[in-house]
Parts: structure tokens; sequence; C-alpha cells
């Protein structure tokens, strides 16, 4: 906290608070404050039993092992999801772009990340997708990749359809009938939230728009690209940088959330468990729970196209663990976690409730927990295996095998009222 202290002297209380509720220092802290009252056994729907850590390591170890034999395991980004089904589709993008000079071709490919992560929104169990070229047909998140990208690739984030691009005037002239036929939606195959993700996906046009010294005179998500290059001058970018550069271009576009000094906050949720206190610029809004689950994982996944243009990602641990219901559901199939009342497992929440707030918050901690364990048990340093690493080989992976193995289609042990812009 001090380091935030030492930098908003200048600043109101307010932009102040908004300042460090937009730190990763912050998701850290916050939710540190609600492991140790669970530690306390003070959290009205959750306790944790972290002798079941080393066993939750085990499993995650294991799942690397399986995954990356080797373990040279790519970094979780949205990136792995468009190989869905074997299909090398990174390669035929880079077919597609190679007539195009380097950084136009990052800018295309921050163009697909930004809207491919944004759309990926829980989709329900019952919700497929069968990609036409290779007759697969994908579920829930490698669906949801495969589906974007199609989408992309056939111009329609563009306002001209023939551009490999992604632009504010396409955005915005997006309909219901051409995302649901993007996404292949019918009264037999219904998406979660479809209507939420067509008014995130226009409200996104409108903020390009709005700021072309962040996405350029088309508005584009690619201009970051060249937003972010000025920012590493020495050729090195620390990745907190990139996520303060998501935060601030990206923020605009979440509907009904929290606000402070006028900015909408994002994803950061109340708890009536934390202090109410608002004596210091960190105390402002000190009942208030920052995950930034999908900014996160956005910016995970614009740090590969970084890299492809020489830079150097630095301090890369500095990002946390995704608050997200594959990380949060191996903690709980586990027994890692585990309610304390019936209704946790009985009842389907909305994300601002506090039995998915404290879940979300338990989560983040333990995946830092979970990471230096592995590292401990398997002599690793953080550099050589960074959370990003231990997300993707790794947590997300065994989340999704045991909910596998213990419900049908593989859903979460907690069932998440969704409108398409959180999960």
């Amino acid at each position: 906290m001090a380091d935030f202290e030492a930098g908003m002297s200048d600043l109101t209380l307010e932009q102040a608070a908004v300042r460090y509720l937009r730190s990763t220092e912050a998701i850290r802290e916050r939710c540190g404050q609600l492991f140790e009252l669970c530690l306390q056994d003070r959290l009205a729907y959750f306790r944790c039993d972290l002798e079941r850590l080393g066993a939750v390591a085990d499993y995650v170890t294991q799942e690397i092992q399986t995954n990356y034999p080797d373990w040279q395991v790519p970094f979780h980004s949205r990136w792995r999801h468009f190989q869905a089904g074997g299909v090398d589709r990174l390669a035929q993008l880079d077919q597609k772009l190679a007539h195009l000079p380097p950084l136009e071709q990052a800018r295309a490919k921050f163009d697909l990340a930004v809207t491919s992560v944004l759309l990926d929104a829980g989709a329900g169990a019952t919700w497929t997708y069968t990609e036409t070229e290779t007759g697969q047909t994908f579920q829930r998140s490698e669906g949801l990749a495969v589906a974007s990208y199609c989408l992309f690739l056939n111009g329609g984030f563009a306002s001209q359809p023939d551009q490999l691009r992604v632009d504010a005037v396409g955005l915005q002239q997006l309909t219901l009938e051409t995302l649901a036929n993007g996404f292949q939606v019918t009264a037999a195959n219904p998406l979660v939230g479809l209507e939420g993700r067509l008014q995130l996906m226009q409200q996104l046009g409108r903020v390009l728009a709005r700021s072309p010294e962040l996405f350029g005179e088309l508005g584009r998500p690619g201009g970051l690209v060249d937003y972010l290059l000025l920012q590493a001058p020495q050729g090195q970018l620390p990745a907190h940088t990139v996520f303060e550069a998501v935060l601030l271009g990206f923020s605009e576009i979440w509907p009904g959330r929290t606000t402070l000094a006028g900015v909408n906050l994002g994803d950061v949720w109340r708890h009536s468990g934390l202090p109410n206190s608002g004596s210091s610029n960190t105390d402002l809004g000190s009942q208030l729970v920052p995950f930034h689950k999908l900014s996160q994982w956005l910016t995970y996944s614009l740090l590969e196209p970084l890299q492809d243009l020489g830079l150097e990602i630095t301090d890369l641990d500095q990002l946390t663990g995704l608050a997200e219901y594959r990380n949060g559901g191996l903690c709980l199939d586990l027994g890692l976690l585990q309610p304390k009342q019936a209704i946790v497992l009985s009842e389907p929440h909305v994300p601002s409730s506090e039995v998915i707030v404290e879940w979300r918050a338990l989560t983040v901690v333990l995946l830092d927990q979970i990471a230096a364990t592995i590292r401990q048990r398997q002599n690793l340093t953080a550099a050589e295996l960074p959370l990003a690493k231990v997300l993707e080989g790794g947590t997300w992976a065994a989340g999704r095998r045991i909910a596998a193995s213990l419900r049908p289609n593989g859903e979460p042990p907690i069932r998440i009222v969704s409108d398409g812009t959180v999960f």
C-alpha cells in the first residue's frame, strides 16, 4: 500500500481510491482481508481447510505433467482456446496476416483477442458451436473462442467486412441477428446472456470512438499496441502497465457497476464483512473488493502479440490469479474451500452476492498459495513457473477435469446467474 500512498499526494481522496482499486495490489490486499476472516471462521459462507493445500497442489501438478510433460507451459490466455480440437488456427491467422507489417499484425491480434475475451462470459451448459470448416463441435470457452475467431475472420466486427480488424463503427453497427448467427444461437441452442454480450460490444464501440489517444482514429482495440510501445522505450514492458492500459481503455464498457468519483470501477464488489471507513485514500470504499477478472485475462492474452514485436514482459507475477468458476471450483471440489451453508450449493447466486464475492476472493489468495506450493515441491522459481503458467497448466484445466468427473456437463459446483459480462 505504501507504493500507492507515495504517488497519490496530489490526488483527491476519491481519485486516489479509484487508482488503488484499479491495482493488483488492492486485489491481493482486499482478498487477503477476507481470507484472514475466513481463517478466523468469521465469514458467512465459507471455511478453508489448508491441510488440503498439498493435495490440491499435487492434483494440479499431475495436470501440468499430463498437459506439458516438459513443463514448457505457455501463458494462460485466449490464444490457447483458439487451438481447440487440435486445429492450429494461430498458424492460419498468421498466414492470413503475413502480407502485413509486424505492427499491423499485432494490431489485428489485439483486435481479435479483445473482442473474443470480452465475449467469453459463461456460455451455459447446453450451448454448442459447430465449426463449418472442420465439422467439429465445441462448448463453453473453446466454443466461444472458435465462434468469435470465425466471426472476426468474416468481418463481423469491422465496418468494412473485407478487413481483418475490429473498429468502433463496426461494433456500434453490430446487431443481435449478426451476433446470434455468428454464435449459431437458436431456440434449441441458447447462449446465456446473448443480449448482454451485444450491449457490451456496442458499448465497446462507443468507448473506442471516444478515445483516439488510446485506440487511434479508427477506434481499434489494436490501437492500444501503439500506446503500449510508447510505454516501453527500452523494450521492457511491465505486465502491470498493460493491465493499467486495459483498465484505462475499457472500464467504461461495463454495465451497471459501482462508481467512485464518476469512474466505473468494473469488476469490483462490496462485502459487508470488511471495515467501513473512509479516513484515507485507500480506506475510501474500504468494503469494496476488486477482482478485474476479464481485464486481467485480457492482459494475459495481450502479452504474446507484444512479445512477438520483441518486447520483454517483466514483473509478470504482479498480476493475480483469475477469480472465476474453474479456479474457484477446483478449490471447492477438492475440499480446500468448504461451504458453511446449504444455500451455497443449492441456490443460484448473482455476482454481487456475498457468496460469490467470498468464493472469488478466497480463490485469488489460494491460487497464489497453490502456485507457491508447486514451485517449492518442483524446485522451481517464480520466474521459471510464473502464476500465468500455473493457471494454464494448471489450475484452470484441473478445475474443469474435477468438475467433469463430479457433475453432468462439467458444471461448476456453484450456480451463477450470469448476464454475460462477468464470468
